[in-house]
């Protein structure tokens, strides 16, 4: 078998990745065969280079190869571009004309984005792999083809089948050998040496200093999703060359030039509609959860700490119970004076032996402690300070929130839980 870096080599695929790897060792064997191929990736993978490689490597590597964009070709033509049509078989026809299938004959047809393929040239088609027979539109006569046909998409050619979108008989048919194209961010190791490619490439094409990037930036570039995969990092490589008037790029620069780079993309709740919508619902929404979860108890923690130091209760110490870095005057009341600090407070005390009392904050106007009421409740003073905040601001929930130093959700949840308004 031929060895892969010589094939990468030769093709100019660049990378280690095992995927990768698996992928150009399927189309290497598959490639002596006269069997259908059906390539799958997300678009921008380069999965007309694998078709090429396949027929490159093949017995028809001298007989043709032609490569069509089923989606980029009109329902009303496509039949006619691909088996041809007979003189006045419709408007327009005003002569005999030859489909691909008829012109390519004995050699090699992609057939990119196979979903978009009307369902009348499905069935064409599939009469096409299963006989090589096919009849020109407006004919009666059966013409004969010997075509190895490799198809492409970047859909779940399954769902289709299962939305009624897709011929059954005709996926199976072209699934003979599937072939699996990674996506970037299957492969995030090989992008530095993409990026590194292609700015060599166009530093050699136009005879300048190729783009270097310092580590925050390589940072980011890995770490992106790259929706548009190979084909938009190119872009980005070429358009950093043009437009950069250094050539070592920081993180900040980079950003300039594809802002969204740094976005994070977080777990998120799927359509049920949409493709594979309700696969993993259950777990996204799950995520969801407890997200919102930890955002309220990093609220809930901030308010009863406030609380705690705006009345100088010693409490004990608990382990995995810290005070926020900022005390809570800081964060939500600057109008209050901060507390005076005593000892003891946050200072590891037995739980049993210990009771919340409220401290001196001025020895020059208390001579001693005034005893707490063994009934108070940390949820009435909450409830106090939530009532003194919305009359504060009026009423404006939002400015109250602010003021609490909580969400603006965590405020109207306590609201209806006190039934303050």
């Amino acid at each position: 078998m031929t060895d892969l870096q010589t094939i990468k080599a030769r093709f100019g695929i660049i990378g280690r990745s095992d995927l990768l790897d698996r992928a150009l060792g399927t189309a290497v064997r598959v490639s002596g065969t006269d069997l259908t191929v059906l390539i799958v990736g997300e678009s921008g993978v380069g999965k007309e280079v694998f078709s090429k490689i396949i027929h490159a490597l093949s017995t028809r590597k001298h007989e043709n190869f032609i490569a069509i964009n089923c989606g980029a070709i009109p329902a009303g033509t496509i039949n006619s571009e691909l088996f041809g049509h007979e003189k006045g078989s419709f408007t327009g026809a005003t002569s005999d004309r030859k489909g691909y299938f008829e012109t390519v004959s004995g050699g090699t047809i992609f057939l990119d984005e196979i979903a978009e393929m009307p369902l009348d040239t499905q069935a064409f088609l599939l009469r096409v792999l299963e006989s090589g027979e096919f009849m020109r539109v407006g004919s009666s006569t059966v013409l004969k083809t010997d075509v190895r046909v490799i198809a492409a998409t970047n859909v779940d050619l399954e769902e289709r089948v299962r939305k009624g979108k897709f011929r059954e008989d005709l996926f199976y048919r072209l699934s003979t050998v599937p072939i699996k194209v990674p996506s970037l961010k299957e492969r995030r190791d090989d992008i530095p040496m993409l990026f590194r490619k292609f700015t060599l490439d166009f530093a050699e094409r136009y005879r300048t200093d190729p783009i270097q990037l310092d580590d925050m930036a390589l940072n980011l570039l890995v770490n992106y999703h790259w929706p548009g995969n190979v084909r938009e990092l190119k872009n980005l490589a070429e358009q950093i060359s043009v437009l950069s008037e250094k050539r070592q790029v920081t993180g900040e620069e980079l950003l300039h030039f594809i802002p969204q780079i740094a976005h994070r993309h977080l777990p998120m709740v799927p359509d049920p509609s949409s493709q594979n919508g309700g696969q993993f619902q259950e777990r996204e929404i799950l995520y969801k959860l407890l997200f919102e979860m930890k955002a309220d108890l990093n609220d809930l923690k901030n308010l009863v700490f406030g609380l705690i130091r705006r009345n100088d209760l010693s409490v004990p110490d608990y382990k995995g119970l810290e005070p926020p870095a900022a005390s809570y005057e800081e964060q939500v009341l600057p109008s209050v004076s901060p507390a005076k600090k005593i000892p003891g407070i946050f200072s590891g005390h037995d739980m049993g032996s210990v009771k919340p009392i409220l401290l001196d904050q001025d020895e020059a106007d208390y001579q001693k402690s005034e005893e707490v009421e063994d009934n108070l409740s940390l949820e009435e003073m909450e409830k106090d300070l939530i009532e003194r905040a919305l009359k504060k601001h009026g009423g404006r929930r939002k400015d109250a929130a602010q003021d609490l130093g909580i969400s603006e959700r965590t405020l109207y949840r306590k609201i209806k839980q006190y039934l303050l308004q």
